[in-house]
């Protein structure tokens, strides 16, 4: 039996597009709330004056589908002709029976032959020789618009690259920040000023930074589930946290390890790539050492280290904070400090069911959430993230956010009961005098304005500081 035949693409086609039918996207696929990489896709795609396509990257359930359903939905709020919006998913076994030009030529033959039309297309990484056909399609159609999803970053990159840079913009979608997470759950928060900057706190009064706060306490205990649960919309929302860790570590980190990377990089020892991911939720947050994860696991030598651990960043499973200078004081080569993408993931693929009463615990998975926000929150932005230390001091700087005009921001997360800071510590001795450091904290009351002579910190609680990054994003999408 013949399975690639126009009729069973149709057939498929219809099924993933079924506002052809009845001119509406189907309510449980448009998700109420929008996130910031949204606004950012849609803007881009409807921009006339500079043309670009988009791609979605991000981790798998970190919502770049439902992105896609919900701008397919405001374009036919908007009048676009339902039929002339198709969406694929190229991860359909069928799909991979048929080139990429075949697949379209059957919809421009029998669904919409309008030259404007709007092309989705999910995990575009599964389809051969995608990049080419984009390409053309870009090149050939001046109308056309044109938005994918992928899972792996770096490949889909350089893919860009190659079918010529300014054709392309790669959105990344991150898991749900603290601030997306509060409005998902519709945690009630009470208004802030609309001026409001994180780092820029200590420049208000002490009533108005303790009037702040106050309003910002109500989110310790949600703040404590969400380090626990993570940032994946879907499982935020469930009721259940210990079916949710299980539904992370199976629908998430074992297809992403099992199937999509020995896809797409042609790995064969999956149990290699398995431990080396093991060993990295152990170790976040830590600087790792690439000759002592060979020596751990007999047999991975160096090179498939370092290739797999760039495997896991470009799935968006970890991040890599790379040591960097600060100002004119450079530092030597150094190993990479690890982060996993989602606190939530270690946590599900080390079994722990409740870290709450681990002190130790909260304080690693507390840095990676600080870590992520800020990675996400300067994508876009010319900046170099990473940490500092000097190694013979045994100092180190957890996050550091250096930029070309701006003095660096110095960011050290202490989330524990007690968030002593001296003198001596690398964030007063390395700081600038113009901008305090930042101490991440844990209790709601921890906050303020503290000098050293002609430097200074400034302690903020991590729950405040986390949803106030979040806050300033949502200003600028409006």
């Amino acid at each position: 039996m013949e399975l690639a035949t126009t009729e069973n693409i149709l057939n498929l086609l219809f099924s993933y597009n079924p506002w052809w039918q009845t001119g509406v996207v189907q309510k449980e696929f448009v998700k109420e709330m929008k996130r910031f990489a949204y606004y950012d896709a849609l803007k881009t795609l409807l921009n006339n004056d500079i043309r670009r396509s988009v791609i979605l990257c991000g981790a798998r359930r970190t919502g770049k589908t439902t992105i896609m359903y919900q701008v397919i939905d405001k374009l036919i709020n908007d009048g676009i002709p339902a039929k002339n919006i198709i969406f694929v998913s190229f991860d359909h076994p069928l799909l991979k029976l048929y080139q990429f030009d075949k697949v379209l030529e059957i919809y421009r033959n029998n669904i919409s032959s309008s030259d404007e039309i709007y092309c989705f297309f999910d995990e575009i990484q599964y389809a051969d020789d995608w990049n080419s056909w984009l390409k053309i399609l870009y090149d050939q159609n001046p109308k056309i618009k044109i938005m994918a999803t992928g899972s792996a970053s770096p490949i889909l990159q350089n893919k860009v690259s190659e079918s010529g840079l300014g054709r392309w913009k790669v959105v990344h979608v991150p898991t749900l920040s603290f601030f997306e997470y509060c409005q998902l759950l519709k945690i009630d928060v009470p208004d802030l000023p609309k001026d409001i900057k994180p780092t820029q706190l200590y420049l208000k009064s002490t009533q108005e930074q303790t009037e702040i706060f106050s309003k910002l306490s109500c989110l310790q205990i949600p703040f404590l589930r969400y380090l626990q649960v993570g940032g994946f919309p879907e499982l935020a929302l469930s009721k259940d946290d210990f079916y949710a860790q299980r539904i992370l570590r199976e629908d998430i980190v074992d297809k992403a390890l099992k199937r999509d990377l020995p896809a797409i990089y042609g790995i064969r020892n999956i149990t290699d790539i398995e431990k080396i991911f093991l060993y990295l939720c152990y170790s976040s947050s830590n600087i790792i050492n690439i000759n002592t994860i060979s020596k751990e696991f007999d047999g991975v030598n160096r090179k498939t280290v370092e290739r797999y651990i760039e495997y896991l960043e470009s799935a968006n499973l970890i991040y890599i904070s790379p040591a960097i200078s600060i100002g004119s004081k450079q530092i030597l080569k150094s190993q990479n400090k690890i982060y996993i993408a989602d606190a939530a993931m270690r946590n599900a693929v080390l079994m722990k069911d409740d870290i709450t009463n681990n002190p130790e615990e909260l304080g690693v998975i507390a840095e990676t959430a600080v870590y992520k926000h800020i990675k996400s929150f300067y994508y876009n932005d010319s900046t170099e993230i990473g940490y500092f230390r000097i190694p013979k001091k045994e100092k180190e700087i957890d996050i550091v956010v250096q930029s070309v005009k701006l003095p660096p921001i110095l960011i050290e997360v202490k989330y524990r009961e007690q968030s002593k800071i001296s003198n001596t510590d690398a964030i007063v001795e390395e700081g600038n005098e113009k901008l305090p450091g930042l101490v991440i904290t844990k209790r709601a009351n921890d906050f303020g304005k503290f000098d050293y002579g002609k430097k200074s910190i400034y302690k903020i609680p991590a729950p405040a500081f986390l949803y106030l990054l979040g806050f300033v994003e949502s200003q600028r999408v409006k």
